[in-house]
């Protein structure tokens, strides 16, 4: 090639280049024809387009891929990346390189390299210690294949696929932070579909409780006029408990003293046409705000995860607001009035609230409340056996006569060890 044709490649190479990036993005697959349709390439030449092609390949700018329907066809790589094919030292390493490149942030299998650039596994160590030094790639684990030693550029984040997302550390999956989120997204979820009503609320309580959509009586309105859903939406009601926020439990005195002229502490659903009802997106902007997940980052599409798991548990279910798709938890009087950061906090220290991470206590009816309808050994269950009812203590712990009987015990042992004329004889 002359010298003046070489200035003039070299010219529309770069034209060309700068062209493509302008009409399109580095996935995108630009053929013959759509290059030829730039205008950068006078007359339409198809030699002259070839020439310039080839030095954008060897260059490393444009990377020859076959097309939709068998053709071929180029994409265009960036200069910062074509820069680090070009200071590789050999054609081994440059295609080491385009390999893990070509992965992406899902990664490559030390062995599939190996077959598809046919090296051996010395070569294939030699290369990658190149680009190790080099800081062009890095090693990872997926989760997928966790004995496999894959590699990904370094510049990468490796993917939710490789990874497992937001919810595997280490590569593995993180019980302790799954368990402790959906309780957080359950107790927003109450908080908002629900309304905590306190002791004594109804007959002397604090608690105020949410106008139905029904007027029954008043002064200036006639009775059985229907409310508006805005309107009971907007009832200034007092909500459930929320992390954070504890709630007052009476003392034993004045439980005792007003048990029988108040309603018990629980929470209550919210009356028909309420439409605070949390979606996904006011579930994430929750979590957001509240900065438990700093070590990461939730997106919807994970906290739609978490409620989905919630809903198959039978905990919440979705409601339609409108055009909304909004949740509300299933089953409020038999929730835990205790927050969950609470709750949890007493079951670390050892304080024993023996209720589940949700604070839902599970259904039961009169055979699973008695011992027999969840005995672990009810077939072997016989009068004389070794299991019987007479010796049952399942009973005795059901029936509380366990304490009891314990305590029993400890008093006969006293008498005998108190005899000092060996016949276990009482103390006076």
């Amino acid at each position: 090639m002359e010298e003046g044709e070489a200035a003039k490649v070299d010219i529309l190479k770069n034209t060309l280049y700068d062209t493509v990036i302008q009409h399109g993005s580095n996935t995108r697959l630009f053929t013959q024809s759509d290059l030829l349709d730039l205008d950068i390439i006078p007359h339409r030449n198809l030699q002259l387009l070839l020439q310039v092609i080839q030095a954008l390949t060897n260059d490393k700018l444009l990377v020859g891929v076959t097309g939709g329907q068998g053709g071929l066809a180029w994409k265009y790589r960036s200069r910062e990346d074509a820069k680090k094919y070009t200071s590789l030292p050999d054609e081994t390493t440059m295609l080491v390189y385009q390999a893990i490149d070509e992965a992406g942030n899902d990664g490559i299998w030390k062995r599939t390299i190996e077959n598809r650039v046919n090296i051996s596994d010395a070569v294939m160590k030699v290369c990658i210690k190149i680009l190790e030094q080099r800081g062009y790639i890095a090693s990872m684990r997926s989760v997928e294949q966790p004995n496999r030693k894959m590699y990904i550029r370094a510049d990468l984040r490796p993917s939710h696929r490789a990874t497992g997302g937001p919810w595997f550390t280490d590569g593995q999956l993180d019980g302790s932070f799954i368990e402790t989120l959906e309780g957080v997204v359950f107790e927003f979820i109450k908080g908002r579909g629900a309304y905590h009503q306190a002791p004594g609320a109804g007959s002397g309580g604090a608690t105020r409780i949410p106008k139905r959509g029904v007027v029954t009586a008043a002064p200036t309105v006639t009775a059985g006029t229907k409310r508006s859903a805005k309107e009971i939406t907007s009832d200034d009601v007092t909500p459930a408990a929320t992390p954070g926020r504890p709630v007052a439990v009476a003392s034993p005195a004045s439980a005792a003293a007003a048990k029988s002229a108040r309603k018990p502490e629980m929470f209550l659903p919210m009356p028909a046409g309420y439409k605070g009802y949390p979606t996904i997106h006011d579930i994430t902007e929750f979590i957001h705000q509240l900065g438990i997940t700093s070590n990461t980052t939730l997106g919807e599409n994970d906290i739609r995860q978490l409620v989905e798991v919630l809903i198959f548990d039978g905990l919440i279910e979705p409601i339609k607001v409108g055009k909304r798709r909004g949740f509300r938890a299933l089953r409020p009087t038999k929730q835990s009035t205790i927050p969950y950061n609470i709750r949890a906090k007493e079951m670390q220290n050892g304080i024993g609230l023996h209720l589940p991470h949700t604070g839902v206590l599970p259904p039961t009816n009169g055979l699973t409340e008695a011992p027999c309808g969840r005995c672990p050994v009810f077939d072997l269950c016989e009068e004389g056996g070794t299991v019987s009812p007479s010796t049952c203590v399942y009973f005795m712990e059901w029936l509380g006569l366990e304490e009891k009987k314990k305590e029993g015990d400890g008093v006969a042992e006293v008498k005998v060890e108190a005899g000092s004329d060996g016949k276990g004889s009482a103390p006076p």
